[in-house]
């Protein structure tokens, strides 16, 4: 049977994760070993689509290294994808990793699930951990996130905003994952204020097609949803996200980030002023309580929950504006109690 856990607060707090991440892109390996032999080396992230500098998930999957590094001072590698990579490019990509000795090796996204469970079967004693998708094996921990808990909470920020009573989500890809965000944030919505009007829409169906890792198409759609009386708009699309919120800054009406407390973010400071929050998912808490765990030779392995009890994701509260929209902050305190002690359950689909 596989072993579900639910983290207590052995991370770091989402809001301070999220500040540590950075804008700038590339591949980097500290100990330059391209391959071959095997040293006794710390944590591996392999990136998702986008990769560093997207100023959201991957980003966000990067200061929970740069953090473990930092606490642990060992070796630490990231490698980017490839356009237009195969299964097989990243099976290679992680026994790479593994042959060279890190510990452990965190694949940040579904994508990399056939891959993982192939590579971890043939490195047992190395831990692996994979964010957004349940693989199965004995040296591997699934990081999977409530991530429409969060967005629940940006649906009850979105309703207590608009003043169209109609409000818009972009989602970068039309698969489940992001369907628990479209769930929890039309329910938050509706819960708050029925009358108010939520305009869906997808980018692509596949990840191939660039939903994740295109601006201009997020921000195409943002721009269509504005013309529609928009006047809040809450993306969950990777990259493609800040297409969305630099449609929202032009336009003068809210964007919602996503992952990491966008409004924080330094290549979005040009627009921080209409970032009204952030539906916040702590991957790079996940990922430090990975390396820690593995640090202290006790490796998590099984499915790792990160919800609203645990603070894995919350919603973000840098912008003092938020505090100036009539019953939002209590509206949201409300919200958080409601899912946190059971009363509010929120949809995933």
């Amino acid at each position: 049977m596989r072993r579900i856990s639910k983290l207590t607060r052995v991370a770091v707090g989402v809001a301070s994760l999220a500040l540590a991440a950075t804008a700038c892109g590339g591949t980097s390996s500290d100990n330059g070993d391209s391959g071959g032999s095997k040293e006794d080396l710390g944590l591996a992230i392999a990136y998702d689509i986008g990769g560093k500098g997207d100023q959201s998930f991957n980003d966000a999957a990067y200061a929970g290294l740069t953090k473990a590094k930092d606490e642990f001072g060992y070796k630490t590698a990231d490698v980017e994808p490839t356009e237009g990579e195969t299964d097989a490019d990243k099976e290679q990509r992680l026994a790479s990793l593994a042959r060279q000795g890190y510990d452990p090796i965190v694949g940040v996204g579904f994508a990399y699930g056939p891959a993982m469970k192939a590579v971890a079967a043939k490195y047992p004693d190395t831990t692996f951990g994979i964010v957004d998708s349940v693989v199965e094996g004995d040296n591997v921990a699934s990081l999977v996130f409530a991530e429409e808990q969060a967005s629940y909470l940006a649906g009850v920020a979105a309703a207590k905003a608009t003043k169209t009573k109609t409000v818009g989500f972009v989602g970068g890809v039309d698969i489940p994952l992001i369907h628990k965000f479209q769930a929890g944030f039309e329910q938050g919505v509706k819960e708050t204020d029925p009358k108010v009007k939520v305009i869906p829409q997808y980018l692509t169906q596949t990840a191939e097609e660039g939903g994740f890792s295109s601006p201009d198409k997020g921000k195409a759609a943002a721009e269509g949803q504005i013309e529609k009386k928009a006047d809040v708009v809450y993306q969950a699309a990777g990259l493609s996200g800040q297409g969305v919120i630099e449609a929202a800054a032009k336009a003068k009406v809210w964007a919602i980030g996503v992952d990491s407390d966008q409004y924080r973010q330094e290549a979005l400071a040009a627009y921080k002023d209409y970032i009204l929050t952030s539906a916040l998912k702590d991957v790079g808490g996940a990922v430090y309580a990975l390396a820690k765990s593995v640090h202290d030779d006790k490796p998590l392995t099984g499915t790792q929950v990160f919800d609203l009890k645990v603070n894995g994701v919350g919603l973000s509260e840098s912008n003092p504006k938020m505090a100036e929209v009539p019953g939002l902050t209590d509206a949201v305190a409300k919200a958080k109690e409601g899912i946190t002690d059971g009363s509010i359950k929120v949809s995933t689909e």
